[in-house]
């Protein structure tokens, strides 16, 4: 209970002037859902929210709520009574979401959410400052005691008739309050998993990617592969599990690699948490509302998605040639059906296609400046990215002659020149030795492909110390010009 006495203290000059609203009309108000489940969970947000319901004329009472609070003002959903308000209080972003009975009263209003953890209720009336909990709790299908024992549990099994969502939806409530799921109810999602092709890409997206947010998603990703969901989004893998199905008698376990890479991939960043530079860059926000972290994830789950339709034995060893370019092909399409933003896009297959360089580097080995430095060209921002891809992929690798010779090489280069990246970052940015009207006015040429090519090349050979100077940087500008026209 003290969870909820605590919040009550914290947020009582917020919630007064909505509860004396609400008594002045008067107008029953309930705070419902998740809102309650975050709280007896101690769940503390950057940006708090609260979700209430009332019997009717929600939208009308949040407006106007929302001028005594002064407070911006929203329809979520004219039809069936929606309204949401927002409000910056002391930094932080305030929304208060306000809809009506899903039914005649608060309890068939219950009846109609999904899981019991969600479908509890709290009566904010006059004495809801003073009142114990369970005074004012109404919780009619034991949500708080599922909370204690950490269960997922649905009210009734039409649930995911009503929404199939709700599938992926436990699955996210497992991964990020490390719950489990109740037996009737995953039976029950098991039996009616076929029903999430209904849904919109968008809201599978929205779901999925709350899994990939969390830090220890392995088990559900593999709860969710057990249980046949996982080829139900991507149906990608479902390819990669049939050719592993064909041939595993020749232990070419694709698809098993592509879930052990996701989980060698979380155990690698969970090792790395204390490194800030990279903690902060892999919650970087990106323009589609996700984080690298989650881009990242999704990629260890498909970086070998080409495999399939690559694979030769040739002189009896088994090839799979090219199969980073068809991945990334594939990804490509994968990330435009979850309706990813373009920036996604572009992260996405580029981690597919260069996930294969940093390995061809320790391969190579010693790394020479012209191969670092096309390799840091190349990978640009998704650098470190691409690194932990690669390392998590050989970490989940075995029985590979090649690798195993390898190995400590792998696990030396590859995190330092993830540490070069940041340092580079942190350096100041180097003036170029000459730009592109210099090299039209030496060349007597105008703008055209031949100077992006120069200039390019010249920042090759300035970065492995070819050159230093402007002088010399124009005399080679004249060689690589006679170069190009030669084999052009």
């Amino acid at each position: 209970m003290e969870p909820f006495n605590s919040w009550r203290v914290k947020y009582e000059k917020i919630l007064k002037p909505i509860l004396n609203f609400s008594i002045s009309l008067p107008v029953p108000l309930y705070l419902v859902g998740g809102s309650i489940r975050d709280i007896l969970l101690n769940q503390e947000k950057t940006n708090p929210d609260f979700d209430f319901c009332l019997p009717s004329g929600a939208i009308n009472f949040a407006k106007r709520l929302s001028k005594i609070l002064n407070a911006g003002f929203v329809v979520l959903d004219k039809q069936h009574g929606c309204a949401r308000l927002v409000k910056r209080i002391d930094n932080k972003q305030f929304t208060f979401d306000f809809s009506d009975f899903r039914d005649k009263d608060i309890l068939k209003d219950l009846a109609k959410r999904d899981f019991t953890i969600n479908s509890m209720a709290i009566n904010i009336e006059e004495n809801f400052f003073n009142s114990p909990l369970k005074q004012i709790l109404i919780d009619p299908y034991g949500g708080y005691n599922d909370l204690k024992k950490r269960i997922v549990r649905c009210i009734n099994p039409f649930a995911f008739d009503d929404d199939p969502l709700r599938i992926l939806r436990a699955f996210s409530f497992v991964a990020l309050f490390n719950f489990s799921l109740e037996k009737n109810t995953l039976a029950t999602m098991k039996q009616k998993k076929a029903l999430l092709q209904k849904v919109s890409p968008e809201r599978l997206r929205d779901e999925l990617f709350k899994i990939l947010n969390c830090n220890f998603s392995y088990r559900v990703i593999k709860m969710m592969h057990s249980y046949g969901i996982l080829e139900i989004l991507f149906p990608e893998l479902k390819k990669l599990k049939l050719f592993e199905e064909r041939y595993r008698k020749d232990r070419l376990l694709v698809f098993s690699h592509s879930i052990k890479t996701y989980q060698k991939l979380e155990e690698l960043i969970a090792r790395k948490k204390n490194n800030s530079c990279l903690t902060e860059y892999l919650q970087e926000e990106l323009s589609g509302s996700h984080n690298r972290m989650q881009l990242l994830k999704l990629s260890a789950l498909l970086h070998d998605v080409g495999k399939p339709f690559t694979f030769t034995v040739r002189k009896g060893k088994v090839r799979f040639y090219g199969h980073e370019r068809k991945g990334a092909q594939i990804v490509y399409e994968t990330g435009k059906r979850l309706r990813l933003s373009n920036e996604e896009l572009r992260i996405l297959t580029k981690l597919i296609l260069l996930h294969l360089r940093p390995g061809y580097l320790v391969t190579n080995y010693p790394i020479t400046p012209r191969a670092k430095f096309r390799f840091f060209r190349d990978a640009g921002p998704q650098l470190p990215l691409i690194i932990l891809l690669a390392l998590a992929d050989e970490r989940a690798t075995s029985d590979y002659l090649l690798l195993e010779k390898i190995r400590k090489r792998y696990e030396y280069v590859l995190p330092k020149l993830m540490d070069d990246y940041f340092k580079k970052q942190k350096e100041m940015p180097v003036q170029k030795l000459v730009d592109g009207y210099d090299i039209m006015k030496e060349l007597s040429i105008g703008p055209s492909k031949l100077v992006g090519v120069v200039l390019r090349k010249l920042e090759e050979l300035r970065a492995i110390g070819k050159i230093k100077t402007k002088e010399e940087a124009l005399r080679q500008a004249h060689l690589i010009k006679k170069k190009y026209e030669k084999s052009s």
